[in-house]
């Protein structure tokens, strides 16, 4: 991905020399292990979070830090640029506004409007600050543990998780969640598949934008968003982590879904090629 000379977003809140202090009971070690299960399975982390309490976020000092980890923090806020560029213009040709989220740089444990988190719960975005929290040390795990490699695969995780920050502002994150709360678990995950794939849908619009507007790509930069997407596609950990594919506990989509949809995205550029909940998703 080409991102030379491109701007840095000023929406970046560097939280990695901050403390978030002790788990509160039913947290630390115990929980640090939950979550990470529920992110390898597919699952929500927020549902994890939410049942944690503790107090405020303390100052640890200053921040120790790598060449590499300052690289990768700078490449990240240029996909975060890019997104806020490609979201404001397609918002504003149809005449609203796009409200820019802030991204969350931490280390280890992160207090948020949802709870707490794990850095091993991955990414997340949490509606309740419309915020995106992301340990930079994720990054080499999706390179590591699931074989995702290439810059445009870190750039497809940012920008599926704007991607949830576009749903929360058009209404349509509310909308799921209100419905899920009053299903069976087996119905609220078949929804919430429905969500998750449309959040690749938009990554891939972000993509077809951010071409057309700073002609970014360069060769097998799509083939590494779609690795990437296809690499935690719900059937993909579950045969690796339980060695068995359970369709009614799926999450987030299989591999090849998750392909199609960011697919579909990057090639159309179209909002409305993007209604997984209407749409024949097998």
């Amino acid at each position: 991905m080409r991102t030379e000379g491109r701007r840095e977003s000023g929406n970046i809140e560097d939280r990695r020399g901050m403390s978030p202090g002790k788990m509160a009971v039913g947290g630390g070690i115990g929980t640090i292990v939950i979550v990470l299960l529920v992110m390898l399975l597919g699952g929500d982390p927020s549902q994890v979070v939410n049942s944690l309490q503790e107090g405020p976020a303390t100052e640890s000092g200053p921040v120790s830090t790598s060449p590499e980890e300052e690289a990768m923090k700078d490449f990240v806020s240029k996909v975060l640029a890019g997104t806020e560029d490609v979201w404001s213009t397609v918002f504003r040709e149809s005449n609203m506004t796009y409200k820019m989220p802030t991204l969350v740089l931490f280390r280890d444990q992160v207090q948020s409007a949802c709870g707490y988190a794990s850095g091993a719960s991955g990414p997340f975005y949490c509606p309740g600050d419309e915020k995106v929290y992301i340990d930079l040390a994720f990054f080499d795990e999706l390179k590591t543990r699931f074989g995702a490699y290439g810059d445009f695969a870190i750039a497809y995780v940012i920008a599926h998780e704007i991607g949830h920050h576009v749903q929360n502002q058009l209404g349509i994150l509310s909308d799921v969640n209100n419905q899920r709360s009053r299903m069976s678990e087996v119905n609220a995950n078949r929804l919430l598949v429905r969500l998750e794939l449309q959040a690749d849908f938009l990554a891939g619009m972000w993509a077809h934008y951010d071409e057309q507007m700073f002609h970014s790509l360069e060769a097998g930069d799509i083939d590494e968003a779609m690795n990437a997407a296809a690499s935690v596609g719900d059937d993909v950990l579950q045969k690796r982590y339980q060695g068995r594919v359970i369709p009614d506990a799926f999450t987030h989509g299989t591999a090849a879904q998750r392909k199609e949809w960011f697919r579909r995205g990057y090639t159309s550029g179209d909002f409305d090629q993007g209604d997984t909940f209407n749409a024949n998703i097998n």
